[in-house]
């Protein structure tokens, strides 16, 4: 049902699949909120993944966070997965579940493989790590064991162009957390680029005074 829709809506232009306004060759097909969260079953996702790899390069679903099922079904078909994680205690203990549920409860382990997979982190400040007020990124990846494919910084720009309704990639493609998405994305393509840590903020008094300490 949900395969015959979305074939149906795709071949009559209609609004299942939505064309990203900024980026012609983006599509976005929104999920559909119902109080019965049964309603969205194993066999339907596969058919909706299995429908849109006819027509796209790259297939990404956007996983609720935590493990619950939204989550299970959305990795349950993938090829390989990008696991997202604050440097906080919480958040990399329920990515140390999911890589569990990643390398047990899909498609692909079930089939005697492996799962690739790698590490994004996100609202990194320096500063607060050097302090021990948040997990530093060596410290993340030594927790989950995964491939580092970048580290995305904390900064009000993604708040500004959040409000503005814009990706940061799009509204300031020149800030420091864009840089970090496009850089993920040339390594995630496969491009050998060194990762670069967000580095330490300085205050106006620290950048008058660099390097004058003998």
């Amino acid at each position: 049902m949900i395969s015959s829709t979305l074939y149906a809506a795709k071949r009559r232009s209609s609004t299942a699949l939505v064309r990203d306004k900024k980026l012609h060759n983006l599509f976005l097909l929104p999920a559909s909120q119902t109080r019965d969260k049964d309603a969205l079953t194993e066999e339907g996702v596969a058919s909706v993944i299995n429908e849109l790899r006819m027509y796209f390069d790259w297939v990404i679903c956007d996983s609720p966070a935590g493990i619950e099922r939204g989550a299970t079904l959305a990795m349950r078909h993938a090829d390989e997965a990008i696991i997202v994680s604050n440097p906080e205690v919480s958040s990399v203990r329920d990515c140390d579940r999911i890589i569990g549920l990643l390398d047990a409860k899909t498609k692909v382990a079930e089939d005697g493989g492996r799962m690739p997979k790698h590490l994004m982190i996100t609202r990194y400040d320096t500063d607060r790590a050097k302090t021990g007020d948040m997990l530093a990124t060596d410290d993340v990846v030594d927790i989950l064991s995964v491939p580092l494919i970048g580290v995305v910084p904390e900064s009000k720009d993604v708040l500004k162009a959040s409000n503005v309704g814009l990706p940061v990639t799009l509204s300031d493609e020149n800030s420091p957390p864009a840089k970090a998405y496009m850089e993920a994305t040339r390594r995630l393509l496969g491009e050998n680029i060194p990762v670069t840590i967000p580095e330490e903020k300085k205050s106006l008094f620290g950048k008058l005074f660099k390097g004058r300490a003998a």
